[in-house]
C-alpha cells in the first residue's frame, strides 16, 4: 500500500535530501515533509522538489505535534549521523539517541503512524579479530561497539525494537547499511582515502564492503513505498581488501605499528583531516562483511554497484590524482594472481 503522508528526517544531508525528493516524484504519495534542524543547502532543497521542508529539531517535544498534525502514516528516519558530517561527540549521540528517541515517542501516540523505516548501520556488528567470515541478520557481534555512532546505533536499534513491541500494528523496517562511498558522500571514509600518504595497520588488511548512494537510496525509497518489514543487511557484492582500495585509489599505503594508531588519530582529528574515531579504526584493522541474501530474497533487492564499482566511482568522481597510475596498480595485480595460481 502506498502511502499518503511521508516524513524524512536529515534532510540538510545528501541521503534524506534525495530520498524525499524521488518519494515526491511519486505521484501515489499525497505528500512528503522532509524534517531537519538545519535548511538544506541550495543543490540538496533543488533534488527534493515537491517536498515540503519544515524546520524542526526531532529532539523537540513539537516533533509529535507536525505527526500529529499531518496525519503522518509512514516515517523513515534517514538522520543518525554516520560520520557523514563530522560533529562533537556529544552532540552526536545528542542527535542519535535522544532525537530517535523523540521520534518513536511521536510515532507511538499517533494513531496515523502505520509504518516505520529506520536507517542503521551494519557498525552494530562490531569489529574485531574473532569476527566471523560474514554476519547474517541474526548473529550478535562478538566485542559490541564501546564508543562513536556504532555505540548510538546499538542503542537506536534497541529502542526501535521497543517500540515496535508496543506498536505491533505498525511495520518497522530496520536497514543496517555498510559504508556508503560515492563522489558526493563526505565521509570519514572518502577523507581518509582522499589522503596522499594513508596509514594503515602493519599486519593488517582489512576486507571493506561498501555501497553506492544510489544503491542506498533505492532501498530506502522501496522500503518506504512497500510493505517489507524486518532487519535487513544492505551492502553491495564482493569486497575490497584495504590495502586494494588504497591502491586503486592512487594513494600510498604507509603502514604503522598498532602502537601508534591512537596517536596519529589524534593528529588527523586535530588537524581536521580524517575524523577516525576509536571504533572506525577497529573497522579499518579488521573490517566487516554481510550476508546479504535476506536483501535479495525477502526484500527483493539486488544493488546494482559492486563494492568495486563503486570505491571506482568515488576516484573517478573525485577526480583524485593518483600517485600511482591505477591500470598499472590492477595490472600488477593480475600478474600476482596468475603467479599464485601457477604456484599451487
Amino acid at each position: 500500500m502506498v502511502p499518503n503522508v511521508v516524513l524524512v528526517t536529515g534532510v540538510s544531508r545528501f541521503v534524506g535530501a534525495h530520498l524525499a525528493g524521488r518519494l515526491a516524484e511519486n505521484s501515489a504519495v499525497g505528500r512528503v515533509l522532509g524534517v531537519d534542524s538545519e535548511h538544506p543547502r541550495r543543490e540538496l532543497s533543488r533534488r527534493m522538489g515537491r517536498a515540503e521542508f519544515v524546520r524542526a529539531d526531532i529532539r523537540n517535544p513539537l516533533i509529535a505535534r507536525i505527526i500529529s498534525e499531518a496525519a503522518v502514516d509512514t516515517v523513515v528516519h534517514a538522520s543518525s549521523n554516520t560520520d557523514e558530517m563530522p560533529v562533537a561527540r556529544a552532540a552526536m549521540k545528542e542527535m542519535n539517541v535522544l532525537g530517535t528517541m523523540r521520534l518513536l515517542a511521536a510515532c507511538q501516540e499517533s494513531p496515523h503512524v502505520r509504518k516505520l523505516v529506520v536507517k542503521s548501520t551494519s557498525a552494530v556488528y562490531g569489529a574485531s579479530s574473532r569476527d566471523p567470515a560474514v554476519f547474517d541478520e541474526e548473529m550478535a557481534p562478538k566485542d559490541l561497539p564501546s564508543s562513536g555512532y556504532a555505540k548510538d546505533a546499538v542503542e537506536v536499534e534497541g529502542y526501535v525494537r521497543g517500540f515496535g513491541r508496543r506498536r505491533p500494528d505498525v511495520d518497522v523496517t530496520l536497514l543496517r547499511f555498510t559504508d556508503l562511498i560515492g563522489p558526493r558522500i563526505d565521509s570519514v571514509l572518502t577523507r581518509y582515502f582522499s589522503l596522499p600518504l594513508v596509514p594503515t595497520v602493519f599486519g593488517h588488511d582489512a576486507r571493506l564492503q561498501l555501497l553506492h548512494p544510489e544503491d542506498a537510496l533505492a532501498v530506502l525509497r522501496r522500503a518506504a513505498l512497500e510493505d517489507l518489514p524486518g532487519v535487513f543487511n544492505v551492502g553491495a557484492d564482493g569486497v575490497l581488501m584495504l590495502g586494494q582500495a588504497i591502491r586503486r585509489a592512487g594513494r600510498i599505503p604507509v603502514p604503522i605499528p598498532g602502537t601508534m594508531v591512537s596517536p596519529l588519530a589524534g593528529f588527523f582529528r586535530g588537524a581536521n583531516l580524517a575524523s577516525l574515531s576509536a571504533e572506525q579504526m577497529r573497522f579499518l584493522n579488521f573490517g566487516r562483511v554481510v550476508d546479504t541474501a535476506k536483501l535479495r530474497d525477502r526484500f527483493g533487492f539486488a544493488p546494482r554497484w559492486t563494492t568495486r564499482q563503486a570505491f571506482d566511482d568515488f576516484v573517478h568522481g573525485r577526480e583524485l590524482r593518483p600517485v600511482i597510475d591505477p591500470d598499472v596498480v590492477e595490472s600488477a595485480e593480475r600478474e600476482i594472481n596468475r603467479t599464485i595460481t601457477r604456484l599451487r
